[in-house]
């Protein structure tokens, strides 16, 4: 049965109105693919399972983006994780392979196959390099981390299934093992359009959500997990367990505004509003690492100046209007956690642990009691 989403339930985060399909995808040229990997059930055995884990990957423009790459900058909120390639983008200010989400002890693999696949695509003896952005957050509650079992053969599939329009999101790809809030959490998309007058342009924001306490969790600014407590949906961690506090987020953003690279750093930061708002953000343990990259200047030189224009021309938004695109980060971010929560379903991984789903139904049967707790 398709997963209901927040809009769907009457849930309008923020102010400003989404995008065609609500999703990352919103951003023309962006497409998002994922391979998800699930088998065995009962007590871990490494190396053999219980596995659910996978791999999600985001890639900016159509064909290869080492020969289009689009300006980019990132954000750490919290470092306890892994985003690989971040020096070179903070250096170059440009961002030239798809994007990779995986569980923690997969890194490695995913990036290296995301080498073989660029590699395969050009042409035989070419000289090449590149250095990919692979991120991570850990699945090991739910899943056999340490048996590695995501391969190259998973990250090729997630590049061929990589489309725009709507994206699947819950407890697929790299997001199929992961926790948030106590509830079972995962991928998530969402976006937002700018007014003409402002511009026009999209955002649209991709997580992969594996962080946070119950008691935080706020949904359109209410207390939400103070009324859904572990006593009334169990928590997937025993009581005590430090595991709590040791997840995270990863938030990939893109816009086809026409943003310069410092300009793309200053919107990465902006997940953090979103992340926030959420109930987020503050444990040491976790991994809140943000991308943001913009489309909206193509044809941006690689190599060989003698091939293109004496000049080359870009645009950048001017600063008196970031601020609109600043709220649609933090809006889509925002919204993106929560349609993650809502797709996830609940799952049973390793030596049987759950991790419950977050419903339509305990949603808004909850939001009235939240929303009175404010009220006192």
């Amino acid at each position: 049965m398709e997963h209901q989403r927040a809009r769907d339930i009457g849930v309008e985060i923020g102010h400003m109105p989404s995008g065609q399909n609500g999703a990352i995808t919103d951003v023309g040229g962006v497409s998002v693919g994922h391979s998800t990997i699930v088998r065995g059930e009962g007590p871990l055995v490494i190396g053999e399972g219980p596995v659910r884990t996978g791999v999600t990957v985001v890639c900016p423009r159509e064909g290869l983006t080492r020969d289009d790459p689009v300006f980019a900058g990132c954000h750490r909120l919290n470092g306890n994780g892994e985003m690989t390639g971040l020096e070179w983008i903070r250096e170059s200010g440009a961002l030239t392979t798809p994007v990779a989400i995986t569980n923690t002890h997969s890194v490695g693999v995913v990036r290296d196959a995301l080498i073989t696949a660029e590699l395969e695509a050009r042409s035989e003896g070419e000289e090449y390099w590149l250095l990919p952005v692979v991120a991570e957050t850990y699945d090991g509650t739910l899943n056999d981390i340490n048996g590695q079992h995501v391969g190259p053969v998973h990250v090729r599939e997630a590049l061929s299934a990589a489309r725009g329009g709507p994206v699947e999101e819950g407890s697929v790809g790299g997001g199929t093992g992961m926790i948030c809030h106590e509830f079972k959490g995962g991928i998530g998309t969402a976006s937002r359009r700018l007014a003409d007058e402002e511009g026009g342009w999209t955002v649209g924001a991709l997580v992969q959500t594996n962080y946070g306490r119950r008691s935080m969790l706020r949904v359109d600014g209410a207390p939400v997990g103070r009324v859904l407590t572990t006593e009334k949906v169990p928590s997937p961690y025993e009581d005590e367990d430090p595991r709590v506090e040791q997840g995270s987020i990863i938030v990939i953003l893109a816009t086809d505004a026409p943003l310069l690279p410092h300009q793309c750093e200053r919107l990465a930061q902006r997940a953090s509003i979103g992340l926030g708002r959420m109930g987020g953000g503050c444990d040491d343990g976790s991994g809140d690492i943000f991308l943001a990259f913009a489309t909206g200047n193509g044809g941006i030189p690689r190599s060989g100046l003698s091939r293109y224009p004496a000049s080359i021309l870009l645009r950048m938004v001017p600063n008196e209007l970031m601020t609109p695109l600043f709220y649609a980060a933090a809006e889509a971010t925002e919204e993106a956690i929560l349609n993650a929560l809502l797709a996830a379903g609940t799952v049973t991984g390793r030596d049987g642990v759950t991790a419950y789903g977050l419903t339509p139904d305990l949603l808004l049967g909850a939001l009235d009691d939240a929303r009175a707790l404010c009220a006192r």
